[in-house]
């Protein structure tokens, strides 16, 4: 029906919900709720296979039945995944036209360090300037130091705050470290799925109309998942730095409005699934 993968599904479940219910569903309530989105029980047994495997998920067994519970590694993940979804955007400040900057010299032995380090920058919104230079208008010197500390990289990574002085204007300097065209576009794309789907939601409400209950947990549920994508990939620049047409505001809007529409079925749903499966 989606056309996603039973195991990002099945952790967005327990990020969405699960973790709030003590971490832990009986493989029947987790079967219940993928059958929504027409994933088969074999399918869901087989991705539940693979997360015990790679540490993602435990076993818990409660007399004969068996409960599946998120490991302290995902709820990590799931947690900080939560708060950069519904915190975002997370600066709102006026810019103040400084750049702060990382730099670092990683050996090639220490591959894997470095590109966690790269894709760790690359997700808390820094663009790359040169190879080994990333810039960003806000300042990520707490979230770099533990990154760095994590990493045992701190004595080859370096922060710096600086003022551009020229050559080029700050538009350009921004096209060359992030693709905002492209992000803008799938901006665009989440507003003309969803925002007919708000309306008519609305309008059908205003005629007495309703959706099923599991009808709010299966949209709430697409609607988290292909927003979730949008922190990630947004550097989140200041206003001074964005396109006049950008999008993300409005795309920003739109998911907040009809989460809230759709948040409070959707959480009477899962939970009434939850209970019988215990």
């Amino acid at each position: 029906m989606t056309g996603l993968r039973p195991q990002s599904m099945i952790f967005t479940l327990y990020g969405d919900y699960i973790r709030h219910v003590g971490g832990r569903i009986h493989i029947a309530g987790l079967v219940q709720l993928m059958n929504q989105f027409g994933v088969s029980q074999q399918a869901v047994r087989s991705a539940i296979s693979r997360m015990k495997r790679n540490g993602m998920l435990r076993v818990e067994r409660r007399g004969a039945r068996s409960y599946y519970s998120i490991t302290p590694q995902s709820a990590k993940i799931l947690e900080a995944g939560a708060r950069r979804i519904f915190q975002f955007p997370a600066h709102t400040k006026p810019w103040d036209g400084s750049w702060h900057l990382v730099t670092y010299s990683v050996p090639e032995d220490e591959r894997e360090a470095r590109d966690r380090l790269r894709r760790e920058l690359e997700w808390m919104g820094f663009g790359m300037l040169t190879s080994a230079l990333w810039i960003s208008p806000h300042d990520h010197r707490a979230e770099i130091e533990s990154l760095a500390d994590s990493l045992g990289l701190c004595a080859r990574v370096e922060m710096f705050t600086a003022r551009h002085e020229g050559f080029s204007t700050p538009q350009a300097i921004v096209a060359r470290c992030w693709d905002l065209p492209a992000i803008n576009a799938r901006y665009a794309a989440f507003i003309r799925k969803y925002k007919p789907m708000l309306d008519e939601h609305q309008r059908r409400l205003a005629r007495d109309k309703d959706f099923e209950p599991s009808q709010y947990f299966v949209r709430r549920f697409l609607l988290i998942h292909e927003f979730r994508r949008f922190p990630y990939h947004d550097p989140e620049l200041p206003a001074e730095l964005l396109p006049a047409d950008w999008r993300g505001i409005e795309a920003t809007n739109i998911f907040r409005q009809y989460h809230d529409l759709l948040a409070q079925p959707a959480n009477a749903y899962f939970r009434q699934v939850h209970k019988n499966g215990k």
